[in-house]
This record gives structure tokens, sequence and C-alpha cells, in this order.
């Protein structure tokens, strides 16, 4: 049975309104995984990219003007975008842009999230925006921002903050709101060591998903006294979102459900035990995150692939996937693969057994290996007889091991330097 379908706020509204995703960021907490990529550009859900996703919700939106801002390491984010979005058609003034840093103002790098807008203020000039919507380019979840757009309008608001309700240990990475009876945000603490929880609640704080509606007019106001503010970190949420709520109309946006209130699904991905744990979520019977919905689809850059194979059905030698998402291009030969994630073009060789575990794409398994809760980067070649995720304390002396026991393997661990991973 089909979902019952939620109204679309494709109006005026979104046709008028910019999107700015921020891509720029390094996210030091997956580690190896972001050697050579930006986050925004790691792989997830088997065929994506992290990117895809606040990406393809403004496409869902009615939102067809977008620009990405990217900085560190961005050659495989930028070369993903040419081949997966460039099929806007500039005529009608759809468009993703890319907007590296690029000394327009300054002789420098983006400074800070809200200097990366700020570098860019003419550009934005330039398409005329009513509202400029601002994205965090690193997020998985699925959104209505012409939802968002109207709820915006209709409070009056002059910014909207899109929020959720998280465990007080995870707020600690976050922005965490103080809200009055109307969800008017009256106070706004950034990453703090102690949040404070949501009243009548002790476990949860409201938190910022990084996802702003600001309008335009006040949004250059605000850019401008921050460039001018000696003192300031020019960041969002450190200084541009608190001064704010001094003298505007800041409103929280919760992402909950219209009819059931219930929250709605988002992940923050930024460490290596939430991004496997984040993928193999995907694997189950009926997952939060449904990537088979055709009215909310997730676009992408559709690498042409023949299907997944699976070979030989010898006793011993049996090619199988059990609980499982396995990609195109994959082959398993005489392999076990259970309770695993296999992006594009993966092989495992004869007796080989995969358990619990992320392979992205372009990884080739040997034969006679164990693989267990483990995450392999791109383009690993993994030897004949490798164990891994068996011993932890024999992992940390090859690979990284996350806190909860994960093992990364990349491709510069096992002395194969790739620097071109993209």
């Amino acid at each position: 049975m089909r979902a019952k379908k939620s109204p679309r706020f494709v109006s005026n509204l979104t046709r008028n309104t910019l999107a700015l995703i921020m891509a720029g960021g390094r996210g030091e907490r997956l580690k190896h995984l972001t050697m050579w990529r930006a986050k925004p550009a790691v792989p997830f859900g088997g065929k994506f990219r992290i990117i895809d996703f606040p990406l393809s919700n403004c496409i869902n939106s009615g939102i067809r003007r977008i620009g990405v801002l990217t900085q560190y390491k961005a050659h495989s984010l930028i070369l993903h975008i040419q081949r997966g979005w460039g099929h806007l058609t500039g005529e009608f003034g759809e468009f993703v842009e890319l907007l590296p840093a690029q000394q327009r103002i300054e002789a420098s790098w983006y400074a800070g999230t809200a200097d990366s807008i700020y570098q860019n203020l003419d550009i934005i000039r330039s398409h005329s925006p009513d509202h400029v919507l601002i994205l965090a380019g690193d997020h998985i979840y699925k959104m209505d921002y012409g939802a968002m757009l109207a709820k915006h309008v209709e409070s009056q608001a002059d910014v909207s903050v899109g929020c959720i309700e998280v465990p007080l240990e995870d707020a600690t990475a976050l922005g965490v709101l103080g809200v009055d009876e109307e969800n008017r945000i009256r106070s706004f603490q950034e990453k703090p060591a102690k949040p404070t929880p949501i009243p009548g609640k002790t476990d949860e704080a409201l938190c910022s998903m990084g996802i702003y509606i600001f309008n335009t007019d006040l949004l250059f106001e605000l850019l401008i006294r921050d460039a001018d503010s000696p003192n300031s970190s020019h960041d969002f949420g450190k200084d541009i979102i608190p001064h704010a709520i001094k003298k505007y109309r800041v409103f929280a946006y919760p992402f909950t459900d219209s009819e059931s209130g219930i929250q709605k699904y988002w992940r923050d991905v930024g460490t290596v035990d939430s991004f496997w744990a984040a993928n193999l979520e995907l694997i189950g019977v009926t997952p939060e995150l449904n990537l088979y919905d055709d009215e909310w689809p997730i676009w992408t850059s559709q690498e042409q692939l023949p299907p997944a194979k699976f070979i030989f059905d010898d006793e011993n030698r049996r090619g199988m996937a059990v609980d499982s998402m396995v990609s195109g291009g994959c082959i398993i030969s005489g392999a076990h693969v259970r309770h695993s994630l296999l992006f594009s073009n993966v092989t495992v060789d004869d007796c080989s057994k995969i358990d619990s575990s992320v392979i992205l794409p372009d990884v080739s398994i040997g034969k006679n290996c164990k693989i267990y809760h483990a995450i392999i980067d791109k383009g690993c070649e993994i030897p004949d007889g490798t164990e891994i995720g068996l011993n932890n304390e024999e992992d940390e002396k090859k690979y990284y091991v996350s806190p909860k026991g994960i093992v990364l393997v990349t491709a510069d661990m096992l002395g194969q330097v790739v620097h071109h991973v993209r």
C-alpha cells in the first residue's frame, strides 16, 4: 500500500528561493574517509554521495536555483556534481552552481560558515531571491523545504531554523535551542559542553539541523555587520543566529510529521561509528530512510553498470548475499555476504566471508578473506587470506578502529597509495 502523499509547496515561494549548500567542510571525525575528499563527497547508501540528499531535497521541493560552496579537497565533489547534476535547464532559470573559495572579497579562504556566504554576496544579489535557504551539505535526510518556507512566511519570521530533538550526549556536537510556546527561539548555544534539556524532558535537547531560511535583505545586513566585527568567528551558530535572536523574529521549525508529530529521519553521519550504523540501517526490512520511495527520489550521478552477479553453487563455494544490499557491477564469486552493504563494482572472491560491513565502490576482496564489522574505503584491494574485525588489537596496528570497534581500512593503510580517490 502506497503511503499517503503529503502536500507539496511548489509555488512562488520555492521558485523565488535560492538554496546555498555549504559543502566545504573536512569532516575530521570521519578520520581517513575524508583524507582525500570533502565530507559531502563521501559515498553513502550503496550508490549515492552525502551531497545528493540536500540536493535531491531541493529538486523535490521545487527549489531549482542552487549554489554549492566548496573548499576542502573538493575535486571529487566537483566531478560528482558536474556528472550528476548537470541536467537542470539554464534557459528556465534552473541551475546548480559551484561556488569555490575564490578570494572574491579578500585574499583568503572561507573563514567560517557565515564568511562563505558573505564572500558570495554579489552572486546572491545577481539572482535576486526573496529568501535564501542555507543548508549543511553533510547530513542524511529527506525534507520538503517548501513546507518550511510556508511556515516561515506564515509566522512572519525574519529567520527560521530547522530543528530536531536529540539525546543530550549527542547535543554537544550541535547548536542547542531554547524556544517559547510559539517556537520563537529565545536562546542558542553552539556545541555546549552541558546542553540544556527540553522543558519536561531530562534526556533530550532541541538542536539545529544546520538549515536556515533568511529574508534576503536581512541576511545581507547580518553578514555585512558580522564581517565588520573584528572579534567574530564568522559562524552562523556562534555569531549570526545568537545576534539575530536579540533583535529579530527567529523561529524554530520542528522536523516532525505534520499529522503524527513524530520526528522524521535525520542523521549526522559525522563519525566512523555513525556512518557505519546509518549505512547498515538501510538494509532493514522497513528502514526509516526509504531509498525505494518513488515520490521522493534521491538523484545522483548514474554510472552505467551491469547487474550484480552471484556465481558458483557448490557446497563449500556458493556465491550468495543474505540480509544485504548489493549494488550494480558487483560480482560475488563463491563467497558469503551477510548483513552488509556493497557499493558499485565490488568483487568478492572464493570462500571469503563478509559480515556487518560497508564496502565502498571499486573494492576487490581476494580469496579466503574474513571481514567483520568494517568499512572498506573505495579502491582497496584486499589480499587473499586477510582477516579484519576478528582481533581489534591486531587491527589497531594496521587500521583505524573506532570507539565501538568498527575497523576502517583505506588504500593508504594497505600500502596502495590512491591519491585520486573519488
